[in-house]
């Protein structure tokens, strides 16, 4: 083998490797900046340095993150003590830049969407095992893994917890709707471990984020496919899942403690949700406020005036990045969910990935309206890796549209080789290829 080949073997071994720990490093976040953070702008700057190029069709989340940045730092001179806000409005910067990178690394190497998918469920297992541990107090020390008595594993809050572990748990049920029989033990045992860590967070929004999101998944795939036999499979391991959801359901709530603390997370509302300052009362004084100050209060203060921040991703845009930064956030997620949603279904080597990202950032977007989401990692994750095949699917287009004429057999034989190159990715890109 020539020693060009050689090192650039090397050189994709290296890279593949770099992006498979930032994605794992994900799922430890106990405190800002997290060990994810400063490794990935680490690995940013140096991929930059060799060439980092950013996709056209994804300039639009590149310009609307930035502008929604540049709404906080406005929103910062509405303030007379700064005090950690610079630090705050570094980490949003940084996230944004984390989305713009995971976009433009998986429109150039799509490969990479498998190897994020599974460092993120061998994170998502690790933490969810962590968390586990804690919440059964596992062994001495294992409590650092909990707060509030609920499982919270390598996370400072478990309404952080859980969600993030959602997209992990969506990969393994598409792996299980779609791969051969033989492979479903191997998929249910870490599929049982997160979703065991999703329920024992206690998040009420991971519970209904992980619901809806798998009812999306399945639904998808049901209309995607034409096999009535296919279909069929869906039904039966739908129904199949859901007893075997409810038998696990009772058997857990059988442990002590467990039933208690299920009836009361349970609930629709909390007694800070309704209370005179709990958080439906916040929303409706932010609301007011967002009209009086445009520009924004300034990042991180509602929550010094009211005890608790906005709790509410909508609010939280308004009051800590004004209305240029809200405007900037909506632009971009409806702009996410109507692209995303025109090539959903299409028949792609990176399809599968993009579905279970979309559904899970649905999801995340509707729990978004009772919490605050801007600091999350693993949604800006989705956004990059959204936007990345958004970005392959503008260059797939591209490629389709220089099919040549009769006659232009230079033209032909470039095109036959970009048809070679897909069927390449295709087979080293689709879940559960060898």
């Amino acid at each position: 083998m020539p020693p060009a080949a050689i090192n650039a073997k090397l050189i994709a071994l290296i890279s593949s490797g770099a992006v498979f720990l930032g994605v794992f490093l994900s799922g430890f976040v106990i405190a800002e900046p997290a060990p994810y953070d400063l490794y990935m702008v680490g690995l940013m700057v140096v991929w930059g340095l060799f060439g980092l190029r950013i996709s056209r069709a994804a300039a639009p989340l590149t310009v609307l993150l930035v502008i929604m940045n540049i709404g906080g730092m406005i929103s910062m001179t509405q303030m007379s003590d700064l005090a950690n806000t610079p630090l705050y409005l570094a980490v949003s910067l940084f996230l944004a830049f984390t989305a713009v990178f995971f976009a433009s690394v998986t429109a150039v190497q799509p490969s990479l969407y498998r190897l994020i998918f599974l460092a993120y469920v061998v994170s998502a297992v690790l933490t969810a095992l962590l968390g586990i541990a804690g919440y059964f107090h596992a062994f001495p020390g294992a409590e650092i893994f909990t707060k509030y008595d609920r499982a919270a594993g390598a996370f400072q809050d478990p309404n952080v917890f859980g969600p993030f572990l959602v997209l992990p748990g969506i990969y393994l049920l598409y792996l299980l709707l779609t791969g051969p029989v033989s492979r479903m033990p191997l998929l249910a045992v870490p599929l049982l471990v997160i979703t065991a860590g999703i329920f024992f967070s206690f998040s009420r929004g991971a519970w209904g984020m992980f619901g809806v999101s798998a009812i999306l998944l399945t639904g998808s795939l049901f209309l995607q496919s034409a096999s009535g036999k296919f279909r069929l499979r869906i039904v039966v391991m739908t129904i199949a899942a859901i007893a075997l959801l409810v038998i696990a359901m009772l058997v857990i709530l059988q442990l002590p403690g467990v039933s208690e603390m299920f009836s009361s997370r349970a609930q629709l509302e909390q007694s800070y949700d309704t209370a005179r300052l709990g958080r439906f009362a916040r929303y409706a004084i932010g609301f007011q406020m967002a009209l009086e100050h445009p520009l924004g209060i300034g990042p991180l203060v509602f929550g010094t005036i009211f005890g608790e921040d906005t709790h509410d991703i909508w609010l939280k845009m308004l009051m800590d990045y004004g209305w240029l930064g809200f405007v900037s956030f909506l632009a971009l997620t409806l702009g996410t969910i109507a692209a995303g949603f025109r090539i959903l279904l299409r028949d792609r080597p990176w399809q599968p990935y993009l579905l279970c990202a979309y559904v899970a950032f649905i999801g995340n977007i509707g729990l978004g309206t009772f919490i605050d989401i801007d600091h999350w990692r693993h949604v800006y994750l989705l956004l990059g890796l959204i936007w990345g095949a958004i970005a392959l699917e503008y260059a797939h287009q591209r490629r389709v549209r220089l099919v040549p004429g009769p006659g232009r057999d230079g033209l032909l034989e470039g095109n036959q080789s970009l048809a070679i190159r897909d069927v390449t990715v295709s087979r080293h890109l689709k879940p559960g290829s060898q």
